[in-house]
């Protein structure tokens, strides 16, 4: 369950890359998690990383402005 959240999150990070919504993110977040969970805990703690360090970023650029 954990692995499909992070895939989630995944997908909508990716997404927001590049500012059109849609299908693009879902399908991506969904091969991620399914990439993450055949990895096992370290995919978990990758997709968990990498969605902590996207969020941290945006933080940062909002105090900033």
């Amino acid at each position: 369950m954990i692995g499909k959240i992070i895939g989630a999150l995944v997908g909508r990070e990716i997404d927001q890359r590049d500012g059109q919504g849609g299908v693009k993110g879902a399908a991506l977040g969904w091969m991620a998690a399914g990439a993450l969970r055949r990895m096992g805990p370290l995919g978990l703690a990758l997709g968990g990383a990498y969605v902590a360090k996207k969020a941290y970023d945006r933080r940062k650029a909002a105090r900033s402005v």
